[in-house]
């Protein structure tokens, strides 16, 4: 069988995809900084070139600013689905380096099986694996049993402006039946995942102003509104005491967590004492009749991000500060908009704003919440498949409470679901000190992404 073939390619060739992965993790393709914007170039061309070592049809996409994408696409299954694999080849920047346990971030580091580098695990290991998987099918067997499209940007970690043109622009040349992207993580060790559910973001940046400089707190105290205390009493209305968001018709668009949901994640095997003690805090804490993975993946929630102004350096200063300031974003489920939820704020802090200052409003990020069906979906089912020939052992599935931008433009653009099928796991420190990325599960990850290729042309 054909898929015998991939395998017994993927078990001869894996020291060698660990050293193109070294190769690709030594490039410093830190996209915020200008210092790397060669190097950023190189991470693309590396992936460009790797996909034309295949017989793949890749090239760089320009933009007059910021990083070109690397697309590419071997068409030569007619009648068979097209999958568009995303990933990105940016990463963030390593700073502070006094906290990783290797002189070079960019060097990468081998330790009990665990590969230490930035964009080891976000997102080059894991972007790779569909890159390898691709290879297996065509140079083991001859060809792919699929269409398939490779849509690699180079602007994630810095807002992905360009991606969304692109998108926008080319719907066409980039139609396909499924996506897939490999950028999030299993459910724990040994435990791999398919997030269905993705949480929006809604985030916002208040200024709240007082007089027209900084005045004494005894001379003027009593007799002018304090920004720092107009601003406390603003976000305290924000929530009630039992962890629900107060503003007036935030719940209307709320999707309620299906039986079936509830009872998958119960079945997990998750500790909330376990996860209580890991994070040395005295109690978890949210909306109240939820657990603490229902809160983290399925109920919305409200945060404040930053908070300043008067002064805070040592010792006493009598102030009241001209303004104050602070963010704060809520993170959105399904059926929430991050439009709908800034009409409501903007509402709310007209009516709780007290008297005495002025305030500005604004909102500075948003994305939709994502939820891919689940239940009697082929793509899911073939995904099932794939990851547990991948792993050994059936994937769960879970929501996520973090925003994937991309996979709403996806679904906007293209009119496709997209399969989130991450191979790491959740203390593997991506953004952080000393990423890491197992190389079993990045094998793992290689295997089930070329299994995934053939479950999906098994669909009738």
């Amino acid at each position: 069988m054909a898929i015998d073939r991939v395998d017994a390619y993927l078990a001869e060739h894996r020291p060698r995809f660990e050293e193109q992965l070294k190769d690709l993790l030594r490039i410093p393709s830190v996209s915020a900084q200008p210092a790397h914007d060669a190097d950023t170039r190189r991470a693309a061309e590396f992936i460009r070139d790797d996909l034309r070592s295949l017989g793949v049809a890749a090239e760089l996409i320009e933009f007059p600013k910021g990083h070109p994408i690397v697309f590419g696409e071997k068409l030569d299954a007619p009648g068979k689905p097209t999958l568009l694999v995303y990933g990105h080849y940016d990463v963030q920047p390593p700073e502070p380096l006094e906290p990783w346990d290797q002189p070079d971030p960019f060097e990468p580091v081998v330790r009990d099986g665990k590969i230490y580098a930035r964009g080891a695990t976000d997102d080059k290991g894991q972007m790779l694996t569909h890159l390898k998987a691709a290879e297996a099918w065509l140079k083991g067997v001859g060809r792919l049993p699929i269409n398939v499209k490779f849509l690699i940007e180079g602007e994630e970690e810095v807002g992905g402006a360009n991606l969304e043109a692109f998108l926008t622009e080319h719907p066409d040349r980039l139609s396909c039946d499924y996506a897939v992207i490999s950028d999030t993580s299993q459910f724990g060790p040994g435990q791999p995942a398919i997030t269905y559910g993705l949480k929006g973001l809604a985030y916002f940046e208040l200024i709240v102003e007082g007089a027209n400089r900084d005045l004494h707190s005894g001379t003027f105290g009593g007799a002018v509104q304090n920004p720092l205390n107009a601003i406390a009493t603003i976000l305290a209305s924000l929530k009630d005491d039992a962890g629900r968001i107060a503003i007036p018709g935030f719940y209307d668009d709320v999707r309620p967590l299906e039986d079936w949901e509830r009872a998958e994640f119960a079945r997990l095997p998750f500790s909330e004492e376990q996860f209580r003690a890991e994070l040395d805090v005295p109690a978890v804490f949210g909306e109240a009749g939820y657990t603490t993975l229902e809160r983290k993946w399925a109920r919305p929630t409200c945060d404040v991000n930053g908070l300043w102004g008067g002064y805070s350096g040592p010792g006493p200063k009598t102030v009241l500060p001209r303004l104050a300031g602070a963010k704060f974003s809520f993170r959105l489920v399904p059926d929430q908009t991050p439009e709908r939820v800034k009409h409501l704020v903007e509402a709310h802090l007209a009516t709780v704003c007290p008297p005495g200052v002025r305030y500005s409003l604004t909102a500075m990020q948003g994305a939709p919440a994502v939820i891919v069906e689940a239940k009697g979906n082929p793509a899911v089912s073939a995904a099932m498949k794939a990851v547990e020939a991948g792993f050994g052992t059936p994937p769960v599935l879970i929501r996520e409470g973090g925003s994937i931008p991309v996979v709403g433009l996806i679904k906007r653009h293209l009119g496709v679901d997209t399969l989130l099928l991450g191979w790491g796991q959740n203390d593997d420190n991506l953004h952080g000190p000393n990423e890491k990325f197992s190389l079993a599960d990045f094998h793992r990850g290689i295997k089930a992404a070329a299994h995934l290729i053939a479950e999906l042309a098994a669909i009738s």
